[in-house]
């Protein structure tokens, strides 16, 4: 497997005013191809190499689950935002997220409280439950659904590289420009619908 950088799916200053250039530069150049140019070599030359980068997540542990998982949360997190995102779902989408969480406002607070709630670095995600449920879960460093063999929907990095240039210490402030201006919600119906 010839693992490579995926392309941004929006121009680096496209989040602005909600994520500025900067920390996009920061966070993709240095943080994303870090863990990218970590995971190819330490996999080097092994049957890790041969595999996708799920199944390394799946069967790998220690610096190389590390390096391959923060790949993958990173790819997933990029196509979780868009410019001019965050507006209400509408559809099926928007029938479930009612149905789990009692309205779209109850599922934004929560998701809210489990990405605030996470101490330390680490992720918060949408979760389809089957074709008929979703849930929330957090997960610390680089865990994720895929490792638990759960399906992610959405996803918010709530590593401090992801928002401490543009809101220091304020991460709840971060979270919420995320869920009320960023959420690529056809990227989540995308993934709902590989679910089915």
């Amino acid at each position: 497997m010839n693992f490579e950088l995926p392309k941004l799916p929006f121009a680096k200053e496209a989040l602005e005013p909600y994520i500025s250039a900067q920390t996009l530069n920061y966070h993709y150049e240095k943080h994303h191809r870090g863990y990218l140019n970590k995971l190819k070599a330490a996999i080097e030359g092994k049957p890790e190499a041969q595999k996708s980068l799920e199944d390394v997540i799946r069967t790998s542990d220690g610096a190389v689950f590390n390096s391959a998982a923060q790949v993958w949360n990173h790819s997933f997190y990029w196509e979780s935002l868009t410019p001019k995102g965050g507006q209400k779902p509408t559809g099926e989408l928007l029938t479930l997220l009612e149905r789990t969480f009692g309205s779209f406002e109850n599922f934004k607070q929560q998701l809210a409280e489990a990405a605030n709630g996470q101490f330390g670095s680490g992720w918060a995600w949408l979760i389809a439950e089957g074709k008929t449920k979703l849930s929330i879960m957090k997960t610390p460093n680089a865990e994720n659904p895929l490792s638990q063999n759960k399906v992610a929907l959405l996803t918010i990095d709530v590593w401090e590289h992801a928002y401490y240039l543009d809101y220091k210490n304020e991460r709840d402030n971060y979270i919420k420009a995320c869920l009320d201006h960023l959420i690529n919600w056809s990227f989540v119906e995308r993934n709902l619908q590989m679910v089915k």
